[in-house]
């Protein structure tokens, strides 16, 4: 009998965990029933006990005191992870933040085989860091030590779209050339390999790669540009005070939309600065709201607004966003044109990595029979058509959006293991 090991897809915006036994390649419920997590991490403030996934989120949502965390994995590979960061007035380092992450899913998967598994593969995006090698290569060997500190003996790493692209490759009859495109919460990667079902088996697949590129732009910067294009300006951003017509300091609100700076903002410097600015404010009722923010520490709740809104413009064409905690009754009404408008940027960006993916495969488009998406970025309507545009004659697969990862990297750990 072969040994069990375990992939873990740990991403910027949800994880999850598949174990391969034997014949038996499964994920593992994570928390509850539930196979994916949300990378998130809330320690109470009474006894600094963490909590985790949607759990840490309600807790967070629901106001209790404590620090809350997501996006962990942007920190690796960044001067951060040396800083470290206050959690409830004392100083934590991001690797211990992590390992308490990974440690809680490598407890499931042990329960939930009856073993201490001691073999994994991870998966890493193809840059943790754009255009550092150095800042790269740091990343993997925090993420490596952050694993063997939780128990793992034995850690190797695969680029999480050639993961996705082992668990669509199980059920393929034919040989087909495919390009795979994981848009997770921090980046999107790009990887074109030849899949076949005979080639499940084989350890080396280095031949069959042609091409991996990626770029650090994910949902998290999607939600961003959502928020400064449409909720921000609800609250006083842009706006004007003083005698000389001066633009408000931008930065607040530019830390405001971003997940792993909003907690840097709740300072009495800060809190200071804007209230004099208040007072001499030509739009005083929205930049009201900013103080209340800041006051309150609210700033998370605008946050997790950005993102409900992308996730319900994905069916709908406009959506009335509800921010009754700014104001009583307040809600903004935000369509899907304006979204894809503040986030048309991005997707140029992230289009060019998938070109510049085909011409190191030297490939044309039209070469391609498969597109694979992965990741929950993909769901976005706008994604979802550039990519059928630009590969007309391929078939797209979509399934398993949120665990193909989890999955591939477990299959890959059954043929290194």
């Amino acid at each position: 009998m072969g040994e069990i090991s375990c992939g873990i897809d740990f991403g910027t915006s949800n994880s999850s965990v598949a174990i391969a036994d034997n014949d038996v390649v499964a994920l593992v419920p994570v928390e509850g029933s539930h196979v994916t997590i949300p990378s998130a991490i809330f320690f109470d403030e009474a006894t600094n006990t963490p909590h985790y996934g949607r759990e840490a989120v309600n807790l967070f949502l629901d106001r209790e005191s404590g620090r809350f965390m997501r996006s962990l994995k942007r920190v690796l590979g960044t001067s951060l992870m040396k800083q470290g960061t206050i959690v409830n007035g004392r100083l934590m380092k991001f690797d211990r933040i992590i390992a308490s992450f990974l440690r809680n899913l490598k407890r499931k998967a042990d329960d939930h085989t009856g073993h201490e598994i001691q073999n994994v593969v991870m998966g890493r995006p193809v840059h943790f860091v754009d255009n550092d090698p150095g800042a790269d290569s740091r990343a993997e060997e925090e993420l490596k030590a952050i694993a063997q500190s939780v128990g793992f003996k034995n850690i190797s790493f695969q680029f999480e779209p050639i993961a996705a692209a082992f668990a669509h490759e199980v059920k393929l009859m034919e040989e087909k050339l495919a390009i795979v495109a994981d848009l997770g919460g921090g980046t999107s990667d790009f990887t074109v390999i030849r899949l076949s079902h005979q080639a499940i088996h084989t350890i080396d697949r280095t031949s069959d790669i042609l091409a991996n590129t990626g770029v650090r732009i994910g949902g998290n910067d999607f939600d961003k540009e959502l928020s400064l294009a449409a909720i921000m300006p609800e609250i006083g951003y842009k706006s004007t005070y003083g005698e000389k017509y001066l633009e408000v300091p931008l930065k607040p609100y530019h830390d405001l939309a971003e997940w792993s700076k909003v907690n840097f903002l709740y300072t009495p410097k800060i809190l200071t600065q804007m209230r004099q600015l208040l007072n001499s404010s030509h739009d005083r009722k929205r930049f009201n709201r900013l103080v209340q923010v800041l006051e309150q520490e609210t700033g998370h709740a605008i946050l997790a607004g950005a993102e409900d809104t992308k996730i319900a413009l994905t069916s709908e064409q406009l959506y009335h966003a509800p921010f009754g905690f700014l104001e009583e009754g307040l809600s903004i009404p935000i369509s899907r044109g304006q979204f894809e408008e503040s986030i048309r940027e991005e997707v140029q960006k992230i289009l060019q990595s998938v070109k510049q993916c085909l011409q190191d495969a030297q490939v044309t488009k039209d070469d391609i029979d498969l597109v694979i998406l992965t990741g929950g970025s993909t769901e976005v309507p706008l994604i979802q058509s550039e990519f059928k545009n630009l590969f007309p004659n391929a078939s797209i697969a979509g399934e398993n959006k949120l665990s193909s990862v989890g999955l591939g990297l477990a299959y890959d750990s059954r043929k290194k293991f």
